[in-house]
């Protein structure tokens, strides 16, 4: 079923702005006095826990006392330093209480600071300002919106009259939409005066729709914002139950929008000013008058938007959240007068979308990291070819050599009606500074595009470079990076071509302890004999990341067989103490 939640947020543009001029010194913070019991009595255990090692029991409390009584009253220590107390520590971090069952933590976080004089903020309609918000302490003076700036003059003579800011406001609920499509709900969209919400399918995930209405309801509440919000069916008795109902949090029934905005005002209905002047004149007070009227006549003394309104609220007509994007992706298309099929034609449109995709990342600062190129057929069906480049770029030959490389991969089958080509992974792409290129005449030559066609072939995980990591044992010392990152400078130690991602166990090994190279070894069935070698080079094992390394010792040898290969083998252990190996043999890598 499908849940909706309105947030009205009705002192968004005073709040705002006094949010803006407020002072970015802290309060000082209020000093809370609480009863404190230093006095455990008779006993020398807390009566109510909290005990900590090392405090001091009871023992010699008289001698203690009788000393402290002594001294001077400016030398005695303060209650805090007699004694522990005997009561538990409470927890830091939840809401306190006073002595009467009060909360304490409103009054720190409430400012001392507020305006003296009521805020009113105005705009220019025609000739005449008009106010479009008022504070609460203006309202009470009987100040409303859509009243004349002059007249809210003369009943208030020492009034505080600001300009009204929509854009900026605008802006901060856009903001606020951003941040509920990224924590709270996928879809978000801003109103007027609030934000949409679509509960559907979310409101589980922070313990039910009341629950989540709190949650949001305080969020708004540590921004300075006063909220209301409201949960219901659809759109339109959510609208109307966050607005006309009491209390901060309203969450209505499913299934029972009807009967809970039967009683609400037709304004609820967010109808125009002439449809609330027409309803009026016909007595049409609340919502529940309009429902058994029949919709011929409705339409014609209210209005049709009236009836569509109406409609909305009671789910008889769908009304979509069209949500908010964090980030719209750069895309371009191309819908084609006549289906094509060749790999010539293919080629051609997939130039030109290109050519309108480039335009796009201009216009936006960006370079496209990853393209997803999407024909759709005659039939309906999509044809998706995807590729990634190794770094930002809006170069249209490159992206369109690239695409015509996956012409083969697609199927037009009846024809291809539709191309559209979007940026996927786009980054920003600025202007490069050539001045040390220019004044030296050499630069290094870029490899990004001769990677992007060896990627388009091989793929993309067939190329990588090879760095060095600061570790001894041989297996840990190289990893695998992109190919245009930095490789690292490499040690100056005789290393083979190919290493092995596993040692391999060696057979029928003799070689003379303790420090001696093979002199024969059977590796995959075949056996060699060793003509020459070197070594031994010896590692040790990294104790620090498992016990198993505290004792290990490798030592690494170079050889020669007799038919001139070269390979780089190991012991395990050093021929002397047991504890460094057992003495096997294993292949490691090849030279050459």
């Amino acid at each position: 079923m499908t849940r909706v939640a309105s947030l009205f947020l009705p002192q968004l543009a005073i709040e705002r702005l006094r949010r803006k001029e407020r002072s970015p010194a802290l309060p000082e913070r209020a000093v809370i006095s609480l009863p404190v019991d230093d006095d455990p009595g008779t006993s020398s255990v807390p009566r109510d826990g909290g005990w900590r090692p090392g405090a001091r029991w009871s023992d010699g409390r008289e001698e203690t006392a009788g000393q402290i009584a002594a001294l001077p009253l400016h030398q005695r220590p303060p209650g805090r330093e007699l004694g522990r107390r005997s009561e538990a520590a409470a927890h830091p971090f939840k809401r306190r209480e006073d002595g009467t069952g009060t909360s304490i933590a409103p009054a720190l976080r409430t400012s001392p600071h507020e305006p003296a004089a009521p805020l009113i903020l105005v705009t220019t309609v025609g000739q005449r300002q008009v106010v479009t918000a008022v504070c609460p302490a203006a309202r009470a003076l009987g100040l409303t919106p859509g009243m004349a700036a002059t007249q809210a003059r003369a009943l208030v003579p020492d009034l505080d009259v600001r300009p009204a800011d929509p854009e900026a406001d605008g802006t901060a609920l856009d903001r606020l939409a951003l941040h509920a499509v990224r924590h709270w709900t996928p879809g978000a969209a801003a109103a007027a005066d609030g934000l949409h919400l679509d509960l559907t399918g979310a409101a589980h995930l922070f313990g039910g729709e009341a629950r989540f209405c709190r949650r949001v309801v305080a969020f708004c509440r540590r921004l300075g914002l006063t909220a209301r919000i409201a949960v219901a069916d659809t759109l339109g008795a959510a609208h109307a139950a966050a607005r006309h109902y009491p209390g901060p949090v309203t969450v209505l029934p499913p299934g029972d929008g009807t009967a809970a905005i039967a009683s609400l005002p037709v304004v609820a209905l967010r109808l125009t000013p002439e449809a609330i002047v027409a309803a009026a004149r016909f007595g049409l007070d609340r919502i529940g008058d309009l429902l058994p009227m029949p919709r011929a006549p409705l339409a014609r003394r209210l209005g049709l938007a009236t009836v569509e309104r109406l409609d909305q609220a009671l789910g008889r007509v769908v009304e979509p959240i069209v949500a908010i994007v964090p980030f719209e992706p750069p895309a371009a298309e191309r819908r084609l007068l006549e289906p094509i099929g060749t790999a010539e034609a293919i080629a051609t449109v997939i130039g030109d979308v290109v050519s309108d995709l480039v335009d796009v990342l201009c216009q936006r600062g960006l370079g496209a990291r990853a393209v997803e190129f999407v024909a759709t057929r005659v039939d309906g069906i999509d044809q998706r070819q995807t590729i990634g480049m190794s770094r930002a770029t809006r170069d249209s030959a490159h992206l369109t050599r690239m695409l015509c490389q996956r012409i083969e991969r697609i199927d037009p089958g009846l024809g291809i009606e539709i191309v559209r080509l979007t940026g996927t992974r786009a980054e920003p792409l600025r202007a490069t500074a050539m001045a040390s290129v220019l004044a030296s005449g050499d630069s290094t030559p870029d490899i990004a595009v001769t990677v992007d066609r060896l990627a388009g072939r091989v793929g993309e995980t067939a190329l990588f470079r090879a760095r060095p990591v600061e570790s001894d044992v041989p297996e840990r010392a190289v990893i695998r990076v992109g190919v245009l990152e930095a490789g690292g400078a490499w040690p100056a130690w005789k290393r083979p071509v190919r290493l092995l991602r596993r040692p391999e166990v060696l057979t029928n090994v003799v070689a003379l302890l303790p420090d001696h190279p093979p002199r024969r070894f059977a590796w995959r069935g075949r056996a060699h004999a060793v003509v020459a070698g070197d070594g031994p080079e010896r590692v040790h094992g990294e104790w620090w990341r498992r016990d198993a390394e505290v004792d290990a010792v490798r030592d690494y040898y170079r050889v020669e067989d007799d038919r001139g290969a070269r390979f780089w083998l190991f012991r395990r252990g050093d021929g002397v103490d047991p504890a460094t190996g057992d003495l096997s043999w294993y292949m490691h890598g090849l030279f050459g």
